[in-house]
């Protein structure tokens, strides 16, 4: 049985909460989160988590052979939400997924899976334990191939024994890739979007310095911050952290070079303390203080740590041998600027991969974003491959 709520009611400055009521029979309306308990999981720590549900929405309709279902996978502080569906909320990817794009939900049934340690909606530290207090501290590490076992009872409970195609970018592209290699007999197509095969030292280093960022804010108090202040400046200095990776030089210089944040004058204080900020830090503060309004700090601190998890050739032998396990047919695309998962990460992946894979170029200044504001320059090539 899923339990559902229209997007319209999840609140905007708190992660979203599972309802206690249960949808009637009848069609759930296009892009409605819906929760689906799915048992207690067995994590690659040896450790298990109990009772485990799973946010996700869907578009679309699943065909008599179910032999129409497309999975698209979020980046790392995503949503469910990638498209519009029976509200007017736009989605992430709204020139990927939608009636008439390439991924059409006239024609496909799309679905998507708020990854197990997320907040918004499935089960993570901000959700109740079997003893009714927040996970927080006590929350498991989980891997991406513990998601993909857990997503996989959803795609389970769906009906759903092969999907079509399994796509993403980023933390996205990362677990599409698990899940081909993880399931190769349930994934016909799998396209993998500015991502590598595993997440390489320098990436670690980055995920480090944002989760220590929030573990070192005093409110976080070990991770059990629940019911009194959060740890909102650690998880607003990670943002930052991680969009200056998100962004490429050119970008930032070209957009704010050393521009002064409005009459803030940076050069002109008499102290320290009183300097203003470049246009540049006024950014970085905006994007920050954004998330806290819609992020939970240790949630970030999961997905983060699952995405520093990412080796899919881990206990698979050598990457040629590990990615040799699937059998779908794949698309790997990169942006030409990004410095957070380099192009040569993606034609590494490439080379690996059985047959001759090219590489996708997205051409973007922005960096590693590029993957979600231009991916409709990939439309063409996706159309021709896979959704024709």
């Amino acid at each position: 049985m899923t339990i559902a709520v229209t997007r319209t009611g999840v609140p905007e400055s708190k992660p979203s909460t599972v309802p206690d009521g249960a949808v009637p029979d009848g069609a759930v309306p296009d892009g409605t989160v819906q929760y689906l308990p799915i048992g207690s999981l067995a994590l690659e720590s040896g450790a298990t988590l109990p009772e485990v549900t799973l946010a996700y929405e869907t578009w679309g309709t699943l065909n008599a052979d179910a032999s129409n279902a497309v999975l698209i996978e979020h980046a790392l502080t995503g949503d469910t939400h990638v498209t519009r569906g029976a509200g007017e909320e736009p989605g992430w990817w709204e020139e990927l997924a939608g009636p008439g794009a390439p991924v059409d939900t006239d024609k496909y049934f799309v679905v998507s899976i708020n990854i197990l340690g997320g907040c918004y909606g499935s089960t993570g530290p901000s959700t109740p334990a079997p003893d009714g207090r927040p996970w927080g501290s006590r929350f498991p590490l989980v891997t991406l191939r513990d998601s993909t076992a857990a997503e996989a009872r959803l795609a389970d409970a769906l009906g759903i024994s092969s999907w079509y195609a399994v796509l993403g970018g980023s933390l996205g592209g990362a677990r599409a890739l698990e899940w081909a290699v993880t399931y190769p007999a349930r994934v016909q197509r799998c396209a993998v979007i500015s991502v590598g095969a595993s997440s390489t030292a320098e990436q670690i280093a980055f995920a480090q310095a944002q989760t220590l960022a929030i573990r070192q804010d005093p409110n976080f108090n070990g991770g059990d911050y629940y019911g009194g202040p959060e740890p909102h400046a650690g998880l607003a200095l990670a943002r930052r952290i991680a969009h200056i990776t998100y962004r490429s030089a050119a970008e930032l210089d070209g957009r704010f070079g050393r521009n002064a944040q409005a009459a803030e004058a940076p050069l002109e204080a008499g102290s320290l303390a009183g300097r203003g900020r470049y246009q540049v830090e006024s950014y970085l503060d905006h994007q920050g203080n954004k998330l806290v309004r819609r992020f939970d700090a240790n949630s970030y601190i999961a997905i983060t740590e699952a995405l520093m998890s990412h080796d899919v050739s881990r206990g698979r032998g050598s990457l040629e041998q590990a990615v040799s396990l699937a059998t779908a047919e794949f698309f790997v695309a990169a942006v030409d600027s990004d410095r957070l998962y380099f192009p040569a990460q993606s034609r590494e992946l490439a080379d690996a991969l059985p047959g001759e894979v090219p590489v996708h170029v997205i051409e973007a200044p922005i960096g590693h974003d590029g993957f979600l504001t231009e991916i409709g320059q990939l439309s063409e090539q996706l159309r021709g491959n896979f959704f024709a």
